[in-house]
């Protein structure tokens, strides 16, 4: 039998009995064995109310788990990605430091955190420290991002971090002096690991404050070598493709090598904490192979309970995965030359470079606002603030001299490697013929022109480079595969421009006094609500019809988005896109619907004029509503229904003696001409789209949009393979972006 289970309230209970029992002489208690009794009931409610406390903590321990969890499977996005886009440094892309990453970092730290939780077990101790060492690994793996944002982002972003970690360390020094951090077997050096791993953070944090500290002035010179660079390249630009496919290569190169997330993978500071972040992994699989030994990988004895086994086994998954990158980041020295006669000075050059101290010297020379007036009380704060930045001048000196020499020493270890790897490179080269050997040589000579670094002495190897410009033909021939064949089909119905002049005839008279400026997609949707409710056309032709302009207009918005971007053109696409969406979704222009079988027993004349009239309506009472008066922003229906209106109203004017004995298949063939032929003259502006988005501006965003003109290159080289033998008009490149620019030119060319 089960032994009877009292509760502080039954023990309460027989206190009171007990008492009462006394005053009538029927039981004698003296006041010590009061005050015991009442001790134990205290004792017994003490632990009832801790139980009742401790019912959440398994639940809490899930949380931490599932917190744990989002920031593994961040880290393994990033080691994917940095695979498939064949960047061995691995840049930070999901796994990057800001406020939502270090909220889900700080969840999954709650174990190191926690002074008062008592972790009797050898596997509570075990997951707090794999919660230390899982830390660490997510700090070595945040350093490339520390350059991937703004300078105002990155101190915000930096400062959270280091509060987070400061407490995690001042909390874990509590826990080691308090004996939270402890086992009563001495044999599993709980508290001497815990010391380790807090040395471990202390100096990724100061690793981690260096970089921060050099990664403005890094970014300048950067940016001062890519805009002179940049200058020299900008005369290079052709529309051809070949031209153009060998322009987005060099700066395909120039992006990809002055990227700061490349830079701050290959800086010394980033060597050392991959090194450390590994030293970590084999710290906490020793307290792995520790615990499996004493057979303790059950010993859960804490409020987390079981929960502690999941988090263990989250977090050990963590390290050993968040390990990969930083392994693979300490293998980025092979991106340079090591055996030419610079490459071996840059290695094991200890001189610090200015700009690791740069700012630290700007700070040093500005003046400190005083509102003392008295002398001696400003020349003291400036004495003191020149003292403690030199403080700081000379402890970034060491950290980076320090950092230098650790990659000395395992760079030692696989040196004859890299070697031996070289010599037999050569042999291989030396087996080619001397014209592919010569032409080879030419290319990467070329190339290497484009290669932006810190430090010029330091070449990039020939591996490297090949690898980034493989990069940009992987991504070319992945992008290629998206390219559709049906729309290059659909372009062939275009023979001349004569759509560009024709949609939208001089004759028709405005219903309103100001023009509007016509623009790419505008005319295209618009014909296309047209053409697909013509009586007599097979369905399969009109929804063919209806699938190409789709994917044309892809194309037609990106470049009136890069080349039409003033407020009036803005205006004009806002509402072309909120059209297409209603002929797209529910076959309706204007809440007009465009289904066929509204319009039988119509002939195609009547259906033009039915449109003609009702798009009329439309623009008068929009006109009305505002009381003639010119407004800034004219609203959609206004913008689409004015097309409307001049589009059929064109139609109507110019076949107005043989639209009514026109076949709806010819009307729905000349229809279609029109949009070709409207599209075709739009997409000779796809190379400038390409070449814009290759000059981004923003270091930050530099990478994203090299990457986004690769991209649209590779969807559209057909496209421009085939505009390459299309006769056309001798513009100015800069006016061939305004469909208004391309009427104006072909009305002046007509005799």
């Amino acid at each position: 039998m089960s032994s009877p289970h009292f509760s502080s309230a039954d023990c309460y209970d027989i206190l009171d009995n007990l008492i009462a029992c006394n005053k009538m002489s029927c039981a004698e208690l003296n006041a010590s064995e009061e005050n015991f009794m009442l001790g134990l009931c205290l004792n017994l409610d003490d632990i009832e109310a801790h139980k009742d406390y401790s019912k959440p903590m398994v639940f809490i321990g899930i949380y931490i788990a599932i917190a744990s969890l989002f920031c593994i499977v961040a880290m393994v996005a990033d080691l994917f990605h940095g695979f498939q886009k064949r960047k061995k440094w691995f840049p930070c892309k999901f796994f990057s430091l800001n406020a939502a990453s270090i909220t889900v970092i700080a969840v999954s730290m709650k174990l190191p955190v926690d002074l008062s939780s008592p972790m009797p077990g050898a596997l509570d101790q075990a997951t707090k420290l794999g919660s230390m060492a899982f830390m660490c690994t997510m700090m070595a793996n945040l350093m490339p991002s520390l350059a991937s944002m703004d300078n105002k982002s990155l101190v915000a972003n930096f400062i959270g971090l280091v509060i987070l970690v400061i407490t995690m360390i001042v909390n874990i020094c509590i826990e080691i002096n308090t004996g939270v951090i402890d086992h009563k077997d001495k044999s599993y050096l709980f508290a001497e690991v815990a010391c380790i791993y807090v040395v471990m953070m202390l100096l990724l944090l100061i690793i981690l404050t260096s970089s921060v500290i050099a990664i403005p002035p890094l970014k300048q010179i950067l940016e001062m070598k890519y805009r002179v660079l940049s200058k020299t390249t900008l005369n290079d630009q052709h529309t051809a493709l070949e031209n153009l496919r060998q322009y987005v290569r060099k700066y395909w190169v120039m992006v990809e090598t002055s990227s700061p997330q490349f830079v701050m993978a290959n800086n010394p500071l980033s060597f050392a904490c991959c090194i450390i972040c590994i030293y970590t992994a084999v710290l906490n699989l020793y307290a792995l192979l520790t615990i499996l030994r004493h057979g303790a990988y059950m010993d859960c004895e804490s409020d987390y309970e079981w929960s502690m086994l999941a988090i263990y086994i989250i977090q050990f998954t963590g390290v050993v995965v968040g390990s990969i990158t930083p392994l693979f980041r300490c293998n980025t020295v092979h991106s340079f030359k090591l055996f030419t006669k610079s490459g071996r000075n840059y290695l094991t050059n200890f001189k610090v470079e200015h700009y690791w101290n740069q700012m630290l010297c700007e700070w040093k020379e500005i003046q400190i606002p005083f509102l003392s007036s008295r002398r001696r009380s400003r020349t003291l704060v400036h004495k003191l603030k020149s003292l403690l930045l030199n403080l700081c001048i000379g402890f970034q000196t060491i950290v980076v001299l320090s950092c230098k020499i650790i990659r000395l020493i395992p760079l030692s270890l696989f040196i004859f490697a890299v070697y031996c790897t070289s010599c037999l490179k050569s042999l291989k080269e030396m087996l080619y013929t001397s014209s592919i050997a010569s032409k080879s040589h030419d290319t990467k000579e070329d190339l290497q022109m484009y290669v932006l670094q810190l430090e010029d002495e330091m070449r990039l190897a020939e591996k490297t480079l090949k690898g980034i410009s493989k990069s940009m033909d992987h991504l070319i021939q992945k992008a290629k595969k998206e390219e559709n064949n049906n729309l290059l089909k659909f372009l062939e119905k275009s023979i001349a421009f004569n759509g560009v002049a024709n949609f939208d005839m001089d004759q028709v008279q405005p219903l309103i006094f100001f023009k509007l400026p016509n623009s790419w997609s505008l005319p295209i949707v618009t014909l296309t609500c047209i053409a697909i409710v013509l009586p007599n056309i097979p369905k399969d032709i009109v929804n063919s019809l209806f699938k190409y302009v789709g994917e044309g207009l892809v194309y037609t918005r990106l470049i009136e988005e890069n080349l039409n971007s003033a407020s009036e053109y803005v205006n004009i696409q806002n509402t072309t896109m909120s059209l297409w969406r209603g002929v797209e979704d529910s076959r309706k222009w204007l809440e007009t619907t465009l289904e066929r079988s509204t319009y039988n027993g119509k002939t195609s004349w009547e259906i033009i004029e039915w449109f003609s009239d009702r798009s009329k309506e439309i623009v008068m009472e929009n006109i009305s509503s505002t009381h003639g008066e010119l407004v800034e922003n004219f609203s959609n229906k206004l913008i689409a229904a004015n097309s409307m209106y001049r589009i059929s109203q064109t139609l109507l004017l110019s076949s107005k003696s043989s639209i009514k004995t026109l076949r709806e298949e010819e009307l729905f063939s000349l229809l279609h001409g029109m949009i070709a032929d409207i599209m075709v003259a739009c997409f000779t502006n796809i190379p400038r789209v390409i070449i814009m988005k290759c000059h981004e501006s923003v270091i930050e965003k530099r990478e994203a949009s090299i990457e986004a003109a690769v991209k649209l290159l590779g969807r559209t080289a057909e496209i421009i393979d085939r505009l390459e033998v299309r006769k056309l008009p001798s513009m100015d490149p800069d006016k061939m972006a305004f469909i208004d620019e391309w009427r104006l030119h072909m009305k002046q060319s007509i005799p």
